[in-house]
């Protein structure tokens, strides 16, 4: 393996560079993304709608706060906010819009977190192949003043810089792969947690708003049997 990295030369060493960037940041969102797959989405959003049924917002708020994850997060976002409006007798459709505002913010930092490291995988994925046409070009200039250089024709001259060449073409397309492959499989897995998010934000606000409003019913029912 050390003979290979000599082999291909001084851009070896930025190649190596990334492929350890790359190795990080992919065990690094393995573990992140296996920690989110834990959390059974559709029996906190259950859970959480049961217990503002039951006008127990506390509780719903402790249950967010105890899960890990960004659908939790955001939720626990949307109802601190609404727990702070109801003291101040909002009207329905305006605790439902500020609320929403408070979750959408929110959730531009879940989905940064979820995102974390995704640049330097894109990083790698670019310059890696980009290192690696260096070190050809840097490979056939070595083989060509060898050459040049020679009295007559040696093969083993120009075998060593076109050996440099492919060698760092080779681990700078091994490493390139490293990081897309996975970029590519974190990306799907982000996007399905956004979708989670926004369903799970939408179908909170819906439940809220519906609430409210039948709350209000119920008093203007109730002053006018008074």
């Amino acid at each position: 393996m050390l003979e290979r990295l000599i082999m291909g030369g001084p851009l070896m060493v930025p190649l190596m560079i990334c492929s350890v960037m790359a190795l990080t940041a992919v065990f690094d969102r393995c573990w992140a993304f296996y920690k989110y797959s834990k959390v059974d989405v559709r029996s906190l959003r259950a859970n959480v709608l049961d217990l503002l049924m039951e006008d127990r917002i506390e509780d719903a708020c402790v249950l967010c706060a105890s899960t890990p994850g960004p659908v939790a997060a955001v939720l626990l976002a949307g109802l601190q906010s609404c727990i702070k409006l109801l003291g101040k007798r909002r009207s329905p459709e305006t605790i439902r819009m500020i609320m929403g505002k408070a979750m959408e913010d929110f959730s531009l930092h879940a989905v940064s977190a979820v995102e974390k490291r995704f640049g330097i995988l894109s990083t790698v994925a670019s310059s890696a192949p980009l290192f690696g046409m260096a070190g050809t070009v840097t490979g056939m200039i070595a083989s060509f003043s060898a050459l040049e250089k020679a009295a007559a024709l040696d093969a083993a001259l120009v075998a060593g810089g076109i050996k440099e060449a492919l060698v760092t073409t080779a681990a700078g397309l091994l490493i390139a792969l490293l990081a897309v492959i996975p970029l590519n499989f974190f990306t799907a897995r982000a996007d399905r947690i956004v979708l989670d998010i926004e369903e799970a934000s939408s179908e909170l606000l819906d439940f809220v708003l519906t609430q409210l409003e039948d709350d209000e019913e119920d008093e203007d029912e109730e002053e006018e049997e008074a």
